[in-house]
């Protein structure tokens, strides 16, 4: 295995289309990477970089201690796993892991040792002597890593491969390539457009828009403390509620006024676990922000409330209740997404599936703002 470094790396094509604009990621041995954004972001592009299928404009990509640019990709020592499962269809399971070593003249017994150890670890044995027609989706793809496995390279590149697949089988290969990790240790390079994939498979996420990395770090620090206000909204599901207005103060805390149907509340703002700076949030009062919120921070008051109906006391705040009138509900099992109307805005909230919240009739909510965010709406950065 081996680390990798991307130093100031940029992308402009002949027409002078700059696609990556000076992008810095370093990962240590064995780390998982996800690259996370919408479509043209230009990760798909930078892992085509890493591969060497595209040139490097400008910046450095080192791959242990070489520097890959110029390197030809079958010298860089890296196997890649496709959207398209691209597999031999003539050739049976066992002849498609083992074609690449074929090619490098491994011995047939080896070949034949490093197939069987492969396929035990994809769980994948009992389709051997099978031909990838016969083989579902999310077989082809156990496949498809399989024949990367083999390999045995220093850097795993995934492009989108679960992409093609149906939710079910997103879900089994999710959890595949995460023992397939954590069993080889090996490090790896997936891109994925869908934010649940970043949260559950990398170590470290970078999150990219329009050729620029907006935030690199750990799953739950993007989570919990996204950077701006386009990471809030892009990671989670549902994502981040948005309420813009003005900060003001409820005596000596500051607060932020909601409004629902012309009645007013204010919500005081604790800024604690780590959230806030005083001083920098005290700069604000009077002016316009957004106030960021996750749905699961907003829930029923009966849930908030502990088993004698008294509300629970979260590091010496008690969420602040409010009553709305409930515009949409999405029952999911083990909670029911309810939508009302605050601020002009939708807010998505988590609740209680007996909580018995109906579309057009009211229900009292609970605001857990210690894990309120605030952003500010011209630059769109977090501030608190």
């Amino acid at each position: 295995m081996a680390s990798l470094s991307i130093r100031n790396v940029r992308k402009v094509y002949p027409n002078g289309n700059e696609v990556l604009k000076g992008i810095d990621l370093e990962i240590e041995d064995g780390q998982f990477l996800i690259l996370v954004g919408g479509s043209g972001c230009g990760k798909s592009t930078l892992l085509n970089m890493i591969a060497g299928l595209e040139s490097v404009s400008e910046g450095e990509i080192m791959i242990g201690d070489r520097v890959v640019n110029n390197i030809a990709p079958k010298e860089r020592d890296i196997a890649m796993v496709f959207q398209s499962y691209a597999l031999y269809p003539t050739m049976t399971v066992r002849e498609n892991i083992s074609f690449g070593l074929g090619i490098r003249k491994v011995p047939k017994a080896e070949q034949n040792e490093i197939v069987e150890r492969v396929a035990n670890i994809l769980q994948i044995t009992h389709l051997l002597d099978r031909k990838p027609a016969l083989l579902s989706g999310g077989q082809r793809q156990r496949v498809a890593m399989g024949r990367a496995i083999a390999r045995d390279p220093s850097l795993f590149l995934f492009d989108e491969p679960l992409s093609n697949l149906d939710a079910k089988l997103r879900v089994e290969m999710r959890a595949e390539i995460k023992r397939m990790h954590q069993r080889l240790g090996s490090t790896i390079v997936y891109v994925t457009h869908d934010q649940i994939e970043a949260m559950t498979l990398g170590d470290r996420i970078a999150v990219m828009k329009d050729g620029v990395v907006q935030q690199f770090g750990s799953p739950q620090e993007i989570y919990d403390q996204p950077s701006n206000l386009f990471v809030a909204g892009f990671i989670g599901s549902p994502s981040m509620n948005f309420l813009r207005g003005k900060l003001t103060t409820d005596g000596a805390v500051p607060a932020f006024e909601l409004d629902h149907n012309g009645q007013k509340t204010l919500l005081s703002l604790p800024l604690v676990n780590g959230n806030g700076n005083a001083d920098a949030v005290s700069k604000w009062v009077g002016r316009d922000i957004v106030l960021g919120i996750r749905p699961e921070h907003v829930t029923d008051a009966m849930s908030a409330r502990n088993s004698s109906g008294d509300q629970v006391n979260v590091g010496g705040y008690r969420p602040t209740e409010v009553n709305c009138i409930v515009e949409l509900t999405e029952p999911t099992g083990p909670d029911t997404l309810v939508v009302a109307r605050f601020n002009e805005a939708p807010v998505t909230c988590r609740t209680h599936p007996r909580a018995g919240a109906l579309p057009n009739q009211p229900l009292k909510l609970a605001f857990d703002l210690t894990k309120a965010l605030l952003f500010d709406p011209s630059s769109e950065q977090r501030i608190a």
